[in-house]
């Protein structure tokens, strides 16, 4: 087969194969976060990174409709001097928990993202999150690692190849991002008023 088809087909049967059960149970949770106006932080490292980064962005822009309060969250993979300063004083397995000490609120939810499921600062901060009772969700793929067990809410992708891991990431967060603005613009029309059954009836010529 044709490398480039080879690559298609394998990511095309790990979208098919993403537990549906564990995709609703995180889009419940991330409302849940969003009702009770807490923070969605999220963290991951090298291409899960650029996830954690695009994710928060799409979570505080994609979301965004009239009326409607916003969407908090952030990406603690973000501030480039934060992280170096932290990473060369305090080692870089410390570099997600010592931001979430500084950012976490009761009530907030901590996405975290590996392929491995084995990264020592993602691993930290989840562990940390859970001692202060926060939701924390955890998506990796390979064998899940020991982030599968760790986060409160896991979701495993079933594959071993990396880079497919890390697209069919990417479009968990693009469905999860795109499914809360879903969420939010319904939450606003069932609050407008509807307008009486006279001034329908004027609006329209009728009486």
């Amino acid at each position: 087969m044709n490398p480039l088809n080879w690559y298609l087909s394998l990511v095309s049967q790990a979208l098919q194969q993403i537990p549906q059960e564990s995709l609703t149970t995180i889009d419940d949770a991330l409302w849940s976060t969003y009702a009770r106006d807490g923070t969605i932080i999220v963290c991951g490292n090298g291409g899960s990174a650029a996830t954690a980064s695009h994710f928060a962005c799409d979570l505080t822009k994609w979301t965004v409709r009239p009326g409607a309060r916003r969407v908090r969250a952030l990406a603690l993979t973000d501030n480039v001097p934060v992280m170096t300063a932290l990473s060369n004083d305090n080692g870089y397995a410390n570099v997600f928990v010592e931001q979430l000490m500084t950012h976490y609120r009761p009530g907030d939810l901590l996405f975290a993202i590996s392929g491995s499921g084995n990264s020592p600062n993602v691993l930290q901060a989840v562990a940390w999150a859970n001692a202060q009772g926060a939701t924390t969700v955890g998506i990796t793929g390979f064998d899940g690692g020991q982030l599968a067990g760790l986060a409160r809410i896991s979701l495993h992708v079933d594959t071993h190849h990396m880079p497919a891991v890390e697209d069919v990431h990417s479009t968990i967060c693009h469905a999860l991002a795109v499914a809360m603005g879903l969420r939010i613009e319904e939450s606003v029309l069932e609050v407008q008023p509807q307008p009486s059954y006279a001034l329908v009836a004027k609006s329209v010529g009728g009486y």
